[in-house]
């Protein structure tokens, strides 16, 4: 399939050196979960070499402990799917690649086995239920076109500031029932849980414990209060009037808390301004989409797929087992690299290219799958539909004028800004 694209000249440039690079390297020394290789966007050739080669890695030489990769899309399912086997407990290191830092052992159902993990997961799922997501819409698409109709024409701005954050922290302050006029909190405490020493996020340790302590304060307030109120709609409300988790030790709410912040904002949020940057760069798609906005339905997913908002997820072994012809042993990392998992060739029909009506959009890791699959991927669907529902309803076209500025991480894939203009 011939897919028109618009890649700028210094990123081909890049991509050619990261391919040289990624097949001169012996495989022994690879690390695929280098930081840099993600803020560059230069990634792609280590995974693909990795697919074909060595589709079941183990990295010795990075600066963290030694890693399983896990590159193909069926090796990967077989582990997501396989919890009995690998573990995704907080107490075995977490789901990153690096393991929790200490004094950040904070347990949430997403790093819990069975069977408590199924049981405070089960609490939070009715806010994601079809009944409650259709009454989301009316919002979302309420905020939708405020923002959009705010925005400057003929005039450059960043669209991850004024769109992408504004409107996942709208619907964050939303779901928790948090201060709307303090919302912004919400994406700073995503960014500092998530962030690495050298992103620049945080300027150190201590700065991160304080604001992420000032996190645990703010929502240990909040839980008081709807403890002792009527439950209410709220993942706050529900947590604690739920039997499963009203009695949560301090830690294993604000574990919960930021799975919960750092879920609904990272996902929506870092795949909206995906969705803009992909369009600009396949101009023939972008054509698509505005002669037959019907496809938004397909779009979606697709793009979903080819920005894998997180690159990774981890597990760590509980037994000997088997993968790829390789012998893994008790207590190894194993990393499921969904976004290596996304562009297999052996599953997904020309996966490098962005397609917006693919035939089976949908196949594809980024939720991931099994028992941990996103429990607010629908919500994610549909906030990115309605949000291009009203922008073709208002702009022509949006323009990308500059390169993007990606966060320095290998596990969330995410843009710090995106310059654009629309034509006036």
């Amino acid at each position: 399939m011939n897919v028109q694209t618009a890649i700028r000249p210094e990123q081909a440039e890049l991509l050619q050196q990261a391919r040289l690079e990624a097949y001169s390297t012996p495989l022994e020394d690879f690390h695929p979960g280098a930081p840099r290789l993600f803020q560059n966007d230069t990634l792609w050739p280590w995974f693909e070499r990795l697919r074909k080669e060595a589709p079941v890695h183990y990295c010795t030489k990075a600066p963290i402990e030694p890693y399983w990769s896990v590159t193909r899309y069926h090796d990967i399912m077989h582990v997501d799917t396989n919890h009995a086997i690998f573990s995704s407990d907080v107490s075995h290191g977490g789901i990153m690649i690096r393991d929790v830092a200490p004094g950040y052992e904070w347990p949430s159902f997403i790093a819990m086995d069975e069977p408590r993990h199924g049981d405070q997961r089960k609490t939070v799922s009715p806010m994601f239920m079809p009944d409650h997501l259709d009454e989301l819409a009316v919002l979302i698409r309420q905020r939708s076109a405020r923002v959009l109709d705010s925005l400057p024409r003929n005039e450059t701005f960043n669209w991850v500031e004024r769109v992408s954050i504004e409107l996942t922290t709208q619907m964050l302050a939303t779901l928790f029932d948090f201060p709307f006029e303090e919302r912004r909190k919400l994406t700073r405490w995503s960014d500092v849980s998530t962030a690495l020493p050298k992103s620049g996020i945080v300027s150190s340790e201590e700065e991160r414990r304080r604001e992420l302590e000032e996190c645990a304060a703010y929502f240990g307030r909040l839980w008081k209060e709807r403890a002792k109120a009527e439950p209410r709609n709220d993942l706050i409300s529900m947590m604690a009037h739920s039997e499963a988790t009203r009695h949560m030790t301090p830690d294993n709410l604000m574990g919960n808390l930021i799975l919960l912040i750092v879920g609904g904002n990272d996902t929506t949020r870092n795949t909206m301004t995906a969705s803009v940057l992909a369009l600009n760069e396949n101009p023939g798609e972008y054509q698509k989409l505005r002669d037959n906005p019907a496809l938004i339905e397909t779009m979606v997913p697709e793009v979903i797929r080819w920005q894998t908002p997180l690159a990774h997820m981890r597990r760590t072994a509980l037994v000997d087992t088997e993968l790829g012809g390789e012998r893994i042993k008790k207590g190894d990392r194993v990393v499921m690299w969904y976004v290596s998992g996304n562009r297999d060739e052996e599953v997904i029909e020309n996966p490098d290219a962005y397609i917006i009506d693919r035939k089976r959009p949908r196949i594809h890791l980024s939720f991931g799958f099994g028992i941990h699959r996103c429990v607010g991927m629908r919500l994610a669907e549909l906030q990115l539909r309605i949000v291009w529902e009203e922008i073709l309803k208002r702009f022509e076209r949006i323009e990308v004028v500059g390169p993007p500025k990606r966060v320095y991480s290998s596990f969330v894939r995410g843009y710090e800004t995106l310059p654009v203009r629309i034509p006036g």
